[in-house]
């Protein structure tokens, strides 16, 4: 049970360190100009921080590389779907084409006519 205490105060304490653009006096008996001790300071933290912005970005294409090659090797796993040939078209006789049609012409008045009977009847006055 101790070192669990141990281990939560060693993280308490590195959670509340403080941040490292902070600038901190320089050491007693040590002549440093303030203003470039802290410009230095937060040079250096700019530097770290551009460091693991680049981290970040190298490690964000690494996984879209990866996820890439996966999306590929899975896509090449897959059977291919058989060529089908083309289906030859049917010959058929000129009295069987004009059959076709008119029967395909009868077809669209039947739906045209229910149509328009829907029609009417939402067009009917208001009682």
């Amino acid at each position: 049970m101790t070192v669990v205490r141990a281990l939560l105060a060693v993280a308490a304490l590195a959670v509340a360190s403080p941040v490292q653009a902070q600038s901190w006096p320089p050491p007693p008996g040590v002549s440093v100009d303030p203003h470039r001790y802290q410009a230095d300071q937060h040079r250096q933290e700019m530097q770290r921080l551009r460091a693991r912005a680049d981290q970040r970005e190298a490690f964000a294409r690494q996984l879209q590389l990866e996820t890439r090659l996966n999306r590929l090797e899975l896509e090449a796993a897959r059977r291919p779907e058989p060529i089908q040939p083309p289906a030859d078209r049917l010959l058929r006789s000129p009295g069987e084409e004009r059959a076709l049609r008119e029967a395909a012409a009868q077809r669209r008045r039947a739906t045209t006519a229910g149509i328009t009977q829907i029609d009417a009847w939402l067009d009917r006055p208001a009682r």
